[in-house]
């Protein structure tokens, strides 16, 4: 996804300021934590991911902080759950997210006392599905082909 990759920070640094709704997934309704990542993932790449955090933490590869690219998903405990929040990290040791009721979507510094201890881990989300662009390119070099 290296190439998307700016896409994702882009389209997820668009939503500021949208508001929080639990169990939203549009953001004319608001958007939750996961929401708000599975409708910006799939607004830039057209990739489908699950609904809800606990599922996202099992997709893609795993990834340590050191190792944190912008575009990655990065998981926190903040119900007593180990992957119970998700935002989208973009750099320079920050992150996007929908924090909470009452709140809107905002970039948060990881290292912030309380995000820092609830860090659980991070997660790339590599494309297998081909991007529109590249299908057509297939389709067009099969079509072309057989002729």
């Amino acid at each position: 996804m290296a190439g998307k990759a700016g896409d994702v920070v882009v389209g997820a640094l668009n939503m500021i300021g949208v508001r929080y709704r639990w169990g939203g997934d549009t953001p004319d309704s608001g958007l939750d934590c996961s929401g708000f990542v599975r409708y910006v993932f799939q607004d830039t790449l057209g990739m489908a991911l699950p609904r809800r955090a606990e599922e996202m933490s099992r997709v893609g590869e795993k990834v340590r902080v050191s190792d944190l690219k912008p575009g990655d998903l990065v998981f926190f405990n903040t119900m007593r759950r180990t992957f119970s929040h998700v935002g989208i990290y973009i750099g320079d040791n920050k992150f996007v997210h929908s924090p909470s009721t009452g709140s809107t979507i905002r970039v948060d510094d990881m290292d912030d006392g309380y995000w820092e201890k609830r860090f659980t881990g991070a997660r790339r989300i590599e494309s297998t599905v081909p991007q529109q662009q590249e299908l057509r390119q297939r389709v067009s070099a099969t079509i072309g082909g057989s002729n």
